[in-house]
């Protein structure tokens, strides 16, 4: 039997919970979990904010721990080995996407915290592909949230071909803008840190922005304008999308990781004029997620993060959705 934490509606608090997993199939590994990170989409997914969630509802997609059980046609992966699992938890491994390492693309992928228990465990299961090995260079205490946030802002630099000669902004200096400024910095470009929040200023040039921004000033937007290569959103909500599309040079993109909630206006003929774009990605491959992992390695990059007991889940909540957390909340499991 699996303990873990669950709730069995949207307004309820997570209690006790045990499960029987079944047998373990051929290619998939049981994580005895460690720590786990909280992730928004924990909490809109415990809310049922999205209309999928099934009660009982275990959380917990960014989960650091180490393989306790694997099945039998498992081979690269040891007993005791440190893996992270994040949003994916399974992929069909013979569409055209999987098997041209596109696994994140899969149409029949499995979510990790849908239609399945999570990560607020004392274990959870993954297809072994989707089980990443952690770095001896990477904190496991802090590695949770790379696999979701970090990897959501990372593998734009992969897909969207991002250049170390790049001057680049980020919209957005919370939890997925923290670390986007991170990588964004030790991969060469220019960074811009687009803010709302004055007190902010100081936290995003330690990250690695070069200048901040006031996002609400059209004084401090207009300069910018035709002089980013690339912007990527991490927010959302619904900003004014047209101030920053100004700010792209030709061939410019806008890059949405972030859902905001209502569509985006877009005035054509400037981007006609200028040749720019506008596009969106979800969280990367298994090997992306892998590249970056080795990159915070090499780089020292790590999340900014609280830490509570995952006993202490309910607290840890109510903390997010008051929008306390600097910049993410990483459980550490005391469950028995």
């Amino acid at each position: 039997m699996i303990k873990a934490l669950a709730t069995d509606s949207p307004s309820s608090k997570l209690k006790p919970f045990e499960y029987d997993p079944g047998p373990l199939p051929a290619d998939v590994v049981e994580i005895k979990v460690e720590h786990c990170g909280i992730c928004h989409s924990d909490l809109s997914m415990k809310n049922n904010d999205w209309g999928m969630t099934q009660y009982p509802f275990v959380p917990g997609h960014e989960v650091v721990g180490t393989i306790s059980r694997r099945g039998d046609a498992v081979t690269h992966l040891g007993l005791g080995q440190r893996v992270g699992l994040g949003w994916y938890s399974g992929s069909c491994t013979l569409c055209s996407q999987c098997l041209s390492g596109n696994q994140n693309l899969c149409s029949s992928h499995e979510q990790t915290i849908v239609g399945r228990h999570g990560g607020f465990a004392t274990h959870v299961r993954s297809q072994a592909l989707w089980a990443i090995p952690i770095p001896e260079g990477v904190s496991a205490d802090k590695a949770g949230p790379l696999l979701c946030g970090g990897i959501t802002v990372f593998n734009p630099l992969i897909e969207c071909g991002v250049k170390p000669t790049d001057r680049v902004g980020v919209v957005g200096i919370g939890g997925l803008g923290h670390m986007a400024l991170q990588f964004l910095n030790a991969w060469g470009c220019e960074v811009v840190a687009f803010s709302s929040t004055a007190g902010k200023a100081d936290q995003a040039k330690g990250l690695g922005a070069h200048r901040v921004v006031n996002s609400r000033s059209e004084a401090e937007l207009s300069p910018l304008s035709g002089s980013l290569d690339f912007i990527i959103s991490t927010v959302n909500v619904d900003l004014e999308w047209q101030s920053y599309l100004n700010c792209l040079a030709p061939k410019g993109r806008l890059h949405f990781v972030g859902a905001v909630p209502n569509p985006v206006p877009v005035a054509v003929f400037p981007m006609i004029s200028k040749q720019a774009s506008i596009s969106g990605s979800p969280l990367g491959s298994p090997a992306t997620t892998s590249q970056m992992l080795e990159f915070c390695s090499r780089h020292q990059i790590a999340p900014v993060v609280e830490y509570f007991p995952m006993s202490q889940a309910n607290e840890a909540f109510e903390h997010l959705e008051a929008g306390k957390a600097r910049y993410r909340i990483i459980l550490q499991n005391d469950l028995a």
